[in-house]
């Protein structure tokens, strides 16, 4: 039902609404869809930046709701999500920004969309990782995404995300990741008693000097200290 209350108003409200007023209604229709899993979010850590790129590891669907629970923000995705029955089509009437791998010309044009987003006084999130993992590591960072905000000058902000049970141990159930189907990942999700999201948001990085490359390394090491302090720079390469 809640899905349906989402598709009904993103399809007959919110060409109406201005976009403020449509990223209220979508951060509260996510905090209340992970209160309907069973999700609980902790959020802690730095002041949230006004405008700019939020990056974050990837563990799951649910990672897309977790921060628009935090900040109403257009994402950047992978073209096949667009595919993918209803929940395809709701991130498309909700600015997300579909990447097609492979094309550079298709690049320049993401790039474009994600600057003028910034321009507009947005977040816009991505997953620099690529692709997900089950949480218990980080995968190195891809840069190239994080050329829009260098060229206009806005900050790259990190963003951890750990989930975890009641207890505070480690948990794969909301991961998405592998062989795991999107029906098998929302079950397993369902049949937790309880999963506790850790949400850290991470001091800004200026992006005004360095490379993008040391912007990602940086990003990657902030992020990798929260959700995998043991892990090395050598293990996230070979990852």
């Amino acid at each position: 039902m809640h899905l349906v209350r989402g598709v009904l108003t993103s399809a007959t409200v919110f060409p109406f609404l201005g976009i403020a007023t449509r990223g209220r209604i979508r951060q509260r229709w996510s905090r209340t869809l992970l209160r309907i899993l069973g999700i609980e979010l902790h959020i802690s850590g730095a002041a949230l930046i006004e405008r700019g790129l939020l990056v974050a590891n990837h563990v799951s669907w649910v990672d897309i709701f977790v921060i628009n629970a935090l900040t109403p923000a257009a994402f950047v995705s992978k073209a096949d999500v667009r595919e993918w029955p209803v929940i395809g089509w709701l991130s498309a009437v909700n600015e997300t920004v579909f990447l097609r791998r492979g094309s550079r010309g298709h690049a320049r044009v993401i790039n474009d969309e994600i600057a003028e987003c910034m321009a507009n006084g947005r977040h816009v999130a991505l997953f620099p990782e690529g692709t997900t993992t089950d949480g218990s590591h980080v995968l190195h960072f891809h840069a190239a995404l994080l050329q829009p905000a260098i060229l206009t000058g806005h900050p790259i902000q990190p963003v951890a995300l750990r989930y975890r049970t009641p207890e505070g141990g480690f948990t794969r159930a909301a991961a998405y990741d592998g062989d795991v189907s999107l029906g098998q990942c929302i079950a397993s999700i369902v049949g937790s008693r309880r999963i506790v999201v850790h949400l850290d948001v991470l001091p800004a990085i200026d992006t005004g000097t360095a490379h993008r490359r040391e912007i990602a390394r940086a990003a990657h090491a902030a992020i990798t200290d929260r959700v995998a302090p043991e892990q090395t720079p050598a293990e996230a390469l070979a990852a």
